[in-house]
């Protein structure tokens, strides 16, 4: 790109307000597990100077968005955020349209059925039908995030990705991971292929959970990316066989009931 156009480019991008981004990157640093934080590991987890990290939790307080735990010196997410995501459940046409064709598949399959978009390097689920074959310890929930280059969801929103966008997200894999980098780059080609070739890829990131995720592309959406897995003891290829079709079945309704809102 020659420097006119990269000019241009920056012209034609909205202004942005700085102590805004700010903000929500305070609000972003807090994740399970990490429900408590000091001013020094926010400072750590965003970036910012601890002046300007002070600055921004007063402010964070000050709304609501934020509890002060005096006795640590430290904060917690408060009870608006949920409310936040609440709404944004509530209020999603997508969740509303898609969200009874899984439930649906999942009990009568017995089976989980998930739907999640892209935030940064990362796959949140929009929502998440848990019906186990087997009881199990991990239980996935709505807004609950996982790691883009392991897990089916991930790979194959590589596939459907904008290529500068996935070389990119790459290079962040490759720097976070670089002991054994090769032979997890491996797999995600191989999946991402697979997602050209058959519409699907499989991935079995957690022991004795199996998964098939497949992208869900729509002029004026965001890249959804449904999936089905199962606790099972079988081979990848053994769940491939029996859940693909099922899989392609309720992505083609989906795609559709998104197309029509």
């Amino acid at each position: 790109m020659s420097v006119l156009s990269m000019k241009r480019t920056r012209l034609e991008q909205p202004p942005q307000n700085r102590s805004l981004e700010r903000g929500v990157e305070i609000l972003r640093a807090f994740r399970p597990g990490a429900s408590l934080l000091g001013n020094g590991e926010l400072a750590e987890r965003t970036g910012l100077s601890r002046a300007t990290v002070s600055r921004l939790t007063q402010t964070l307080v000050g709304t609501g968005l934020l509890e002060y735990d005096r006795s640590r010196r430290a904060y917690r997410l408060a009870a608006p955020v949920l409310s936040f995501a609440h709404a944004m459940r509530s209020g999603s046409p997508v969740l509303q349209a898609v969200g009874p064709m899984m439930r649906a598949i999942a009990e009568r399959k017995k089976i989980n059925v998930g739907l999640a978009v892209a935030d940064r390097e990362e796959m949140v689920y929009l929502e998440s039908v848990r019906y186990n074959r087997k009881p199990t310890l991990r239980n996935v929930v709505a807004g609950q995030r996982v790691p883009m280059e392991l897990t089916s969801l991930g790979r194959a929103y590589l596939a459907a990705a904008p290529e500068a966008d996935r070389k990119a997200l790459l290079l962040q894999f490759k720097g976070r991971r670089p002991t054994g980098w090769r032979s997890l780059e491996r797999e995600i080609v191989q999946a991402i292929e697979s997602v050209r070739r058959h519409g699907y890829c499989v991935a079995s990131w957690q022991p004795e959970v199996v998964a098939l995720a497949t992208p869900i592309v729509v002029e004026g959406h965001p890249v959804y990316v449904l999936n089905v897995s199962v606790s099972t003891q079988l081979a990848p290829e053994m769940i491939s066989n029996e859940l693909s079709d099922q899989l392609m079945d309720l992505a083609a309704r989906v795609r559709q009931a998104i197309t029509s809102l």
